[in-house]
Formats: structure tokens, sequence, C-alpha cells
């Protein structure tokens, strides 16, 4: 075992290390611990968070104490809030970076392009690891069917599109269908309908955006990614842009937009265009939420787009400020959308902008395309 250091710990800390609760120095509200180099790095992490005020909840404790009244054993239930989570996450999140061996560099085939061209891959509320019964819902779905259901989808998209310079793969938030360990959604906690476990969902979504993102690269001078946050995938929108920008961080032809904030821009040409799933801020007044959040770039353009998601229904509005789109999904429907009546079409678009002039060409792919 490897040296320890003593730390003074408060009993809450004591009790989200797992540590018997010791009794107390006169006079003190902490006790003398031996800590080791994880419990030390816990406790680091444990404080910083209570620094921003992120609380580590505790949901009941049972003690066992003897017959002088000093604690002997102490078992700790601990609720798993979204505190917790996040807490968890990081610290999984600083160790697969550290493991992760960055990927080599992807040769480039197509070597005749249009440098003034760029081509948006627009994909949002994939819902990969829903479960989807075609007798209740009218079409199946799980994950395999998910996986080849988006390779095929880019292996006709990247054939129907020009030949442009630069490409921006745009997935514009709910990618995973479900959060975590548990199949519900993470702030509601509605059961959802789910395809197998979490690790397999993990390992899924990672294997085919790297086939996606090989693929552009084989097209493409410049491949920009979003991951946007969803309302089904807060969390793992999070490891996906970390773990993805830490495995490509060799590749000089890829960028991989890291920013934490649920509103992303990418500016091409004279071109903004601004990317959000839309569980926050709904498509008929975000406009003035992206130009607040994106003054400079929104100033310095001439063309204006707005992209979101989450109702799965197709809608376009153009406002003072910009032309905003909400987009449909490839995805099939849940129990829960087929009971409700949403039956929204299903298709993805290809939208081509061109550095001087706009929107200049779409291709819409839609579901029977691909199958």
């Amino acid at each position: 075992m490897g040296k320890k250091e003593r730390k003074r710990l408060y009993d809450n800390e004591a009790q989200f290390l797992g540590l018997n609760i010791k009794t107390h120095d006169k006079g003190r509200k902490t006790a003398r611990y031996f800590l080791d180099k994880k419990e030390l790095k816990l406790l680091k992490e444990l404080r910083l968070n209570q620094e921003k005020n992120t609380p580590l909840s505790i949901k009941s404790t049972s003690t066992l104490v003897d017959s002088k009244g000093e604690i002997k054993l102490q078992w700790i239930k601990r609720d798993k809030t979204e505190e917790d989570r996040l807490l968890a996450l990081r610290t999984a999140i600083d160790t697969l970076k550290e493991d992760i061996k960055p990927t080599t560099r992807v040769s480039r085939i197509n070597k005749v392009t249009n440098n003034k061209l760029c081509n948006q891959y627009t994909l949002t509320d994939f819902h990969l690891g829903m479960m989807s019964w075609d007798e209740e819902t009218g079409d199946n779905w799980d994950l395999k069917i998910a996986e080849d259901t988006l390779v095929r989808f880019f292996e006709i998209a990247m054939v129907e599109s020009p030949n442009a310079e630069e490409c921006i793969f745009a997935q514009i938030g709910d990618f995973l269908h479900w959060d975590g360990l548990d199949a519900v959604t993470p702030a509601s906690k509605h059961v959802l309908d789910a395809d197998t476990r979490f690790t397999k969902l993990v390992r899924v979504a990672i294997r085919v955006i790297r086939r996606v993102i090989k693929m552009l690269l084989t097209k493409y001078k410049k491949v920009t990614v979003i991951m946007a946050e969803g309302n089904h995938d807060p969390a793992s929108s999070v490891w996906l842009r970390e773990v993805l920008s830490s495995f490509y961080e060799d590749e000089p032809r890829l960028f991989i937009e890291t920013n934490p904030d649920p509103y992303y821009c990418v500016v091409f040409g004279e071109n903004c265009l601004f990317y959000h799933h839309s569980h926050l801020k709904r498509i008929k007044n975000i406009d003035t939420t992206f130009v607040g959040k994106f003054k400079k770039e929104f100033g310095n353009s001439k063309y204006v787009y707005g992209h979101t998601g989450h109702l799965h229904h197709e809608l376009k509005i153009e406002s003072n400020l910009m032309v905003l789109e909400q987009h449909r999904t490839l995805a099939s429907k849940d129990a829960y959308a087929s009971r409700g009546g949403y039956l929204s079409g299903r298709d993805s678009k290809v939208i081509t902008y061109h550095k001087e002039h706009g929107e200049v060409k779409r291709s819409t792919i839609n579901i029977n395309m691909l199958k």
C-alpha cells in the first residue's frame, strides 16, 4: 500500500469516502483520517464541488453503536442525484482522456473540391438505443437497425451532396435515447423503451460516430462535428464531445465542438449557422437568444440560419433576424409517440452553403431510401 496522508474531515466528507465516522477531538467539528491517493483525489473533487455549491446528497444512514454510544459501523445510502452523476462523470472523463490513444490521421481520397462550399449533414433526435416494435408503432427500431440506418444515410448523403471542401456533422441532440444505467428520462424519470444495456449503447454510439467521421474525412478537407446536448442525453453529450476531442486530437482536419453551453455557432464565409436542440428554447423565440450569445458572429454575417430539433416534425420560420428550421428525425416512433398520435415523417437533410451566397442546395434523404 502507498503512503497515506493525514487529513481532517467533516462527517459528511468521511461518509462520502465510505469511511467509518470517528469521534471528534474536543471542541472540533472534524476528525483525523489517513487517506490514500485515490481518497485524496475524491476529497479534492468533493471540496471543489462544494465551493461551486454543488451538493452531494445522502439519502439515509444506518449506524451501529456500542454500549457507550460510540459509533462502530455506519452504512450510507446515497441518492444518485444529477450532481452526484456529474461528479462521477467528470472523474470518468479524466480517466478516459488519460488512457485514450489518439487515432492516426485519415487519408483524404477526394481531392477535387469547391472551396466555396460547405455541406451540412443534419441529424437530430436519433434516439440510439430505443426499442420500437412494428406491430405497436408501425416500424422496428433497435441498436442494430439504428447503426445500419446512420451509416447508410451518410453513404447516400455523401453521394447526393456536392464535392465541397468543408462539411459539418450537425448532430443536434438526443443522439442517445437514455442517459445512464436506468432507462429513464433524466429530468422526469419517465420509463423509456430501451434496447439492451447502457454499456453496449455507449460502445455502439462511439463506434458508429467513428465510422461516420472516417467516412467524412475521406471526402472533405475540413470536418466540423457538433454533438449537441439534448433532453434525453445531457450527460452523455458531455462525454461524447470530450472523448471524441481527445481521440482525434492529432487529426488537424477535424474540429470537435466542445462548448459546454447548449447553443452552438459555426461561421462559414458570410454564413452564420446556429444550433440548439430546442429543449430549452423553442424555435419561435430562439433567434434573439442566438444573437445575444453570438453577437460578433451574427454582426459580421450576411446570411444567418438556425437549426433545431426536439419535436420531430418539420417547421421553417423566417424572422427578421434569421431563417429558423426545425428538423425531422430518421428514428422510428416509440410507443409513447405512437399512442399519443405524433406521426411526423422521417428524414434528414444535407444543406449546402456557399461562402458568398448562403444556402444554394439541399438534399432530403427519407427513411425509405435507407431501407
